[in-house]
């Protein structure tokens, strides 16, 4: 018998969203002028107001009030309808010095035996029914809000459209695990006020379905557009008005959205956020190295889909543990725990081994920090950062390095593939 499976996404201007967003572009200020920066930047925003707290050991300075309110700015919330607006809205920051009974373990001697900045255990996951090898419904309730956003700049086919939105999108699953079907796409999206509701509901839910859902499919490959067949159920602003929203309407917090910013609630999560901290926490670092490894498994046909967890210990170079669970879709003649052997032999998983094999001390994170840390196009880009204090520093960076695939061959030569 089929079964049901949903993911849900938050856009940009979410609150949560717009607080990791600021966390991660005070972050890529920070390892700009100072690439061995100790960071890790919490964000509270709410009416009016925008709180920095956490802990930062670095040889530079940075305005991060100016970046805070260039960050809001850049999201959308530039006017003082939105009662929470980048240039008026007040800015409080109460970071300080890293912990030295933190920083003792993780700095030491050489870059090599840079000790975990945490305890923990993160996971990676892949599976291969998406061309990114990512869960189908997490996808699409990323592109369905990527599209959005697209919409409400150009402000051209719809022009009522506020930086706050949610989506969530259901699909039908065979049993053995396969894409049956679209079975239901939620969308909640800010909107301008109009002056009638029944109306406004039916504009914005004709705009949906007749604009914003054809781009999004277009944007597709064939076989996944033919899974918005039949009848979709959808349900659109369900609760009716959306005009409050963003850190008006719902106070945001970094680190609050863990499973958008990952799978979606398949596979598994260790619990660490990622957004506003430097590689040297193993939360970020080793979640990425773990997706690199999943993706590159699967890509390399070891199996159909994987689940990897890595664990360490504050303060020691080397995990305490290394698993690979491939859900009984193995391709090759060994136990997942002789493939776990393997993986650990291949990938180098110290964390300044990984900050290396990523080039994670470049400030490549606020493209990070909204529609998913996984699943990305890796690209190149280049970043201009100015500062009062300094003269300004222009960098080519390389983003979604762990979206990569990069180690299919030596995974093939490795297991006889």
């Amino acid at each position: 018998m089929s079964y049901l499976f949903t993911s849900e996404s938050v856009s940009e201007g979410h609150p949560d969203k717009v607080a990791d967003q600021i966390s991660d572009s005070l972050l890529d200020a920070f390892l700009a002028f100072d690439p061995e920066a100790k960071v890790a930047c919490e964000t509270l925003v709410t009416t009016g107001q925008v709180v920095l707290a956490g802990e930062v050991h670095t040889t530079t300075y940075i305005d991060v009030a100016k970046i805070a309110r260039e960050t809001i700015n850049k999201i959308g919330y530039t006017k003082g309808a939105y009662q929470f607006e980048g240039d008026s809205c007040g800015v409080i920051s109460l970071i300080h010095e890293q912990s030295q009974d933190i920083n003792q373990g993780v700095d030491r001697g050489t870059k090599e035996e840079q000790g975990a900045g945490d305890q923990g255990m993160m996971f990676g996951y892949a599976t291969k029914e998406t061309q990114n090898y990512m869960p189908l419904a997490l996808d699409l309730s990323h592109k369905i809000l990527f599209e959005l956003a697209a919409l409400r700049r150009e402000n051209s086919d719809i022009t009522y459209l506020r930086p706050d939105a949610k989506s969530q999108v259901t699909v039908e699953y065979s049993d053995d695990n396969v894409p049956l079907r679209i079975d239901t796409i939620v969308l909640s999206t800010q909107h301008d006020e109009f002056d009638e509701d029944e109306a406004m509901l039916k504009k914005i839910a004709d705009d949906v379905k007749n604009i914003l859902i054809p781009r999004v499919k277009a944007t597709l490959p064939e076989h996944i557009q033919q899974l918005f067949k039949g009848d979709i159920t959808y349900h659109i602003n369900p609760t009716g008005k959306f005009v409050i929203g963003g850190p008006h309407g719902d106070t945001g917090l970094t680190g609050r959205k863990i499973i958008v910013d990952t799978y979606g609630g398949k596979g598994a999560h260790g619990g660490g956020a990622f957004s506003g901290k430097d590689p040297s926490k193993v939360d970020r670092s080793a979640a990425y190295a773990a997706r690199h490894i999943a993706k590159n498994m699967v890509a390399a046909g070891i199996c159909d889909e994987v689940l990897v967890q890595i664990s360490y210990a504050i303060g020691v170079v080397k995990p305490t543990s290394v698993n690979v669970n491939t859900y009984g879709t193995s391709k090759i003649g060994l136990t997942d725990g002789e493939i776990s052997k393997k993986i650990e032999q291949i990938f180098d998983l110290r964390p300044s081994a990984i900050e290396k094999r990523l080039k994670l001390r470049n400030p490549i994170y606020l493209e990070t920090a909204a529609y998913g840390h996984m699943g990305r196009d890796p690209r190149i880009v280049t970043k201009t950062f100015t500062s009062q204090y300094f003269d300004p520093i222009t960098l080519e960076v390389e983003l979604f390095t762990w979206e990569k695939l990069d180690f299919v061959e030596k995974l093939k030569e490795e297991f006889s593939l």
